[in-house]
């Protein structure tokens, strides 16, 4: 199969994800700068959120452009990585709603790890079936910095439990990591 039915509907999804996110948002009553202040903690929370299902998106359209082939076993895969992403409404909402407390902190970074942990089975599942020097696999080869924010997640949410702003702080830096498109898979398909 084709990969263009599956990216039309992951970008379906992604585009759903931030949809919801925005709704959670309710206009303020009032007309003053002040009356933002009380979802300011909201906005934030889906700021990084945004953010988060940016560098998604990016990555998996690249991710996209590298592989041949789907199959059902991708397919899977896929759908595991899109059902951590669509539990980001949720987490950002509480984690907003409760002013970035411990509990909803820590259940941020959770679905944050389970995400990447999601990709990185995603990545492996197209590499077993396109081989190791397929494009995805010669961009994956070591696929460090998947690793290391794997790691980073996993801090963040212990790190949440001594003090939350720990672990949101953690959660910028894997962000701002991603932030810039991972150039790997161009870097790939520019050396066929």
């Amino acid at each position: 199969m084709k990969t263009s039915r599956t990216e039309a509907f992951s970008d379906g999804v992604l585009a759903i994800i931030i949809t919801i996110m925005i709704l959670e948002i309710k206009v303020p009553l009032g007309n003053t700068l002040k009356d933002l202040v009380p979802i300011l903690p909201k906005f934030m929370t889906y700021l990084l959120s945004f953010i988060y299902v940016a560098i998604y998106w990016n990555n998996h359209h690249h991710l996209w452009q590298a592989v041949g082939n789907v199959n059902g076993k991708i397919l899977w895969a896929n759908l595991h990585l899109l059902f951590w992403l669509s539990l980001f409404p949720f987490t950002t909402g509480w984690m907003g709603e409760n002013h970035f407390s411990t509990i909803p902190v820590a259940l941020y970074g959770f679905i944050l790890l389970m995400a990447s942990i999601a990709w990185y089975i995603l990545a492996r599942i197209i590499i077993i079936e396109e081989g190791e020097n397929s494009k995805i696999g010669r961009a994956y080869k070591k696929d460090t910095k998947t690793k290391v924010s794997m790691l980073l997640y996993a801090t963040g949410v212990v790190m949440s439990f001594v003090q939350p702003i720990i672990g949101i702080i953690i959660y910028i830096i894997v962000a701002a990591l991603w932030f810039i498109p991972d150039r790997r898979i161009e870097n790939s398909l520019k050396n066929q």
